[in-house]
């Protein structure tokens, strides 16, 4: 075989990959986008039922949707402009290599700990809180115009920064890895009908946040002490202590197979600890 011959197959290994990765990519973010996850279901719905109609001869619902999939593109691209905006701000924010920081399991257990005993003085205390924890996708156009901290996390510092006197406690407190980043962090409040019209904005941020990224936001509720937490895009409201602590800990382990050999039985450690 020539070196042409090499290079030619080599060239067609990475052009492959180079695909690969885009539409990898651009998949990842549509799961993360609930908003962009719908609307890539509906016009999946479109195609299909182009595609009996054609099958089945059903020449007017066929005409109509020829029409449809023409002008559809641009309807889509007017009509979900906010949408499609934020999809391609979030592809630009993600990270490629994934999570900035993985952390280890005595970290994950700090975290949580630290992030509990906050909650519960909160809750206590009917002191309002919203926690953000970064992962895969970054969240760092939000921090810039936050105020920065770049502090280690103690449950000291964040009731602090929420306690009613502060003026950074309206704001949400954002976490990278296992460090505070900023505080009075402001995020865009979720659209959704079926959220509860009761919930105030601290809960709408919260749910805005988790469904425009892969971010883990924590909340204690101002008026009612309550706990919820929202993660890929659902609001889990009024959950006990207990609750939210297991769910941090399913959401903070680690995905990849050697990283979960490595830390066996973890959520017994952390219980036999506490």
């Amino acid at each position: 075989m020539t070196w042409n011959g090499i290079l030619d197959i080599l060239r067609t290994i990475v052009d492959i990959a180079l695909v690969w990765m885009m539409f990898y990519y651009i998949l990842k973010n549509f799961k993360n986008n609930v908003k962009m996850s719908l609307l890539f279901k509906g016009v999946l719905v479109i195609i299909i039922i182009k595609v009996l109609s054609d099958w089945l001869g059903f020449t007017t619902v066929g005409l109509l949707l020829e029409y449809v999939i023409e002008w559809g593109p641009l309807a889509l691209i007017i009509v979900f402009q906010p949408e499609i905006r934020g999809a391609l701000e979030q592809l630009g924010r993600s990270q490629l290599l994934g999570r900035h920081k993985i952390l280890t399991v005595d970290e994950r257990e700090k975290l949580v700990y630290e992030l509990i005993q906050t909650v519960d003085y909160c809750r206590k205390s009917r002191i309002g809180a919203l926690i953000v924890l970064e992962r895969d996708v970054s969240l760092s156009d939000y921090i810039d115009k936050a105020k920065p901290l770049y502090a280690d996390l103690t449950s000291e510092l964040l009731e602090s920064i929420f306690f009613p006197n502060n003026p950074l406690h309206d704001g949400a407190v954002i976490i990278q890895g296992n460090r505070i980043s900023c505080a009075g962090a402001v995020f865009p409040t979720s659209n959704n009908i079926k959220l509860n019209k009761r919930l105030g904005t601290r809960h709408r941020a919260a749910l805005g946040i988790a469904e425009e990224t892969d971010a883990i936001s924590v909340v204690v509720s101002e008026e009612t002490g309550r706990i919820s937490l929202a993660v890929k895009g659902e609001l889990f409201y009024n959950l006990s202590l207990d609750d939210a602590r297991m769910m941090l800990i399913d959401e903070l382990r680690p995905k990849t197979v050697d990283e979960i050999n490595d830390n066996i039985d973890e959520e017994d450690i952390y219980e036999e600890d506490n």
